[in-house]
């Protein structure tokens, strides 16, 4: 027996809290060093230079910068992500003309996942704000782009409130819906695509593919959503880092001087932690969300 629709939408939202906590405890340090190369990406010569030169400077805890907001950003988006993606997927059994049980085919949970991703677009931009600033912190004030300031999550919130109001804490909200968008339809399309795979491979159904495929196909998706999405996030963070100094150029304008004046290299610099951190991390989201929703589910099979 299916559980009421309000019961599902929380089993969604619980299970993407858990995957996205998950997520950022095995990938925090990487991401870290993403959003470190993002912004200046003249500043290390590669990710392991980052990440020792951020470990000999602050210590662990630099590599754990930001992870308040991180959680905070993970669990609030993938709640909303899984949340949205079960009502999504719901809305097109509907338009389709499906019962409500229907089986959607990959292409379909890719397109379900793409427009769930405006609605987590929301609730990220601004805890993912105070989290690439709090990452960036020390570069910026080493470089003396900013004055000596507190690094804590409240500090860093207190300084938007008061420099740049509410509406602060939605810089990047463009770049982010851009970047999330064409991402997550390549993510769930190539999670599912794989899961599919396995699934014909194994000769049994996809929730029953076991632990390693699950991860697999969770770092696969997330690999195809970083390349696909890769220069609009590195806009983002240096959006969202440099409005510290003031009135941040849009979108456009800051893709096009970074393009023009640091090359398109630029763009893709901090890809390599990226790529290695999204099968740890994807594989963990994923296998979070899988494993406590099945979990959930089962307590209404009876």
């Amino acid at each position: 027996m299916a559980p009421h629709p309000v019961v599902q939408a929380v089993i969604d939202l619980s299970a993407g809290a858990i995957g996205g906590a998950a997520c950022v405890f095995s990938g925090q340090p990487l991401d870290t060093a993403k959003v470190k190369m993002q912004t200046f990406p003249t500043l290390y010569r590669g990710f392991i230079h980052c990440i020792v030169s951020t470990y000999k400077q602050v210590g662990l805890r630099g590599l754990y910068q930001g992870t308040t907001p991180a959680l905070m950003a993970n669990i609030a988006e993938n709640s909303v992500l899984f949340m949205s993606y079960g009502f999504c997927q719901q809305v097109i059994r509907f338009t389709a003309g499906l019962h409500n049980e229907a089986v959607l085919s990959d292409m379909q949970k890719a397109c379900a996942g793409s427009v769930a991703s405006i609605f987590s677009s929301l609730v990220l931009c601004p805890t993912e704000l105070v989290k690439c600033r709090l990452q960036a912190m020390y570069e910026m004030e080493a470089s003396g782009k900013i004055a000596k300031s507190q690094n804590t999550v409240w500090s860093v919130v207190k300084s938007i409130m008061r420099n740049e109001g509410p509406v602060g804490f939605f810089q990047g909200l463009t770049t982010t819906i851009a970047r999330e968008v064409p991402g997550y339809f390549c993510f769930f399309g190539a999670y599912e695509l794989c899961r599919t795979t396995f699934a014909d491979y194994m000769k049994c159904d996809k929730d029953d593919i076991g632990v390693a495929p699950i991860v697999f196909s969770g770092g696969f998706g997330g690999a195809c959503l970083w390349l696909v999405v890769y220069p609009m996030d590195c806009v983002k963070s240096r959006i969202q880092v440099m409005s510290m100094m003031g009135k941040q150029a849009g979108f456009f304008k800051t893709f096009m001087t970074i393009a023009r004046s640091e090359g398109v290299r630029a763009l893709y610099s901090g890809l390599t932690p990226t790529m290695v951190r999204t099968f740890p991390a994807n594989g963990a989201l994923f296998l979070g969300y899988e494993a406590s929703r099945k979990l959930m589910m089962k307590q209404f099979d009876n």
